[in-house]
């Protein structure tokens, strides 16, 4: 059975067998450790008992309430989160998309929207406060089209746009059409 890793308490078997204790030892160490800020709860983990940084993570997290680290089923929880004009903008991100590569599928990864197709990621779009970020998922495509995009802030992998951008969708679609042609 595969693990199913934003489910915390799936790592609990590798770390009794990998750390030789039964998890309530684990619970006692975290209680013991109640009041520390995260990181350092982590780094005592690791330096004390060798845990990897996954393990140590979900630990530290499931003893923090956080059962999973999941935090939406469909792309719709992930919208009921955005205000109303950052909603808009990025439902017509997708359209744009979806409306000249109809067979890509939106899910959530890594808790955000993102464009698959099979098992490649072709686009994703995250939510900022401020401003939402675009990723094509290849800093070459990015490299590609950046100077299409003098106006907008293109980072390394990234490229942000305002909450209220008007969508260029010659240029998604484009960027679209390149990621894919990489991925034949």
């Amino acid at each position: 059975m595969p693990l199913d890793k934003s489910d915390r308490e799936s790592y609990f078997p590798a770390i009794e067998k990998k750390y030789g204790e039964r998890m309530s030892y684990w619970f006692a160490v975290m209680k013991d450790l109640k009041g520390q800020k995260y990181p350092e709860q982590v780094a005592y983990l690791r330096e004390n008992y060798g845990f990897s940084q996954a393990h140590a993570n979900a630990l530290v997290m499931y003893s923090r309430g956080s059962t999973s680290s999941k935090r939406f089923e469909t792309p719709k929880d992930y919208f009921a989160t955005l205000d109303a004009k950052q909603v808009k903008t990025v439902k017509a991100i997708f359209k744009a998309i979806t409306s000249k590569y109809p067979d890509l599928e939106l899910v959530i990864a890594w808790n955000q929207p993102m464009l698959r197709s099979g098992k490649d990621y072709i686009f994703g779009v995250s939510a900022a406060t401020n401003h939402i970020l675009m990723a094509p998922f290849s800093q070459d495509v990015l490299e590609k089209f950046r100077p299409k995009m003098k106006d907008l802030d293109v980072k390394k992998k990234t490229i942000g746009v305002p909450n209220d951008w008007t969508v260029d969708a010659k240029l998604l679609q484009s960027i679209v059409k390149a990621r894919l042609a990489e991925l034949k």
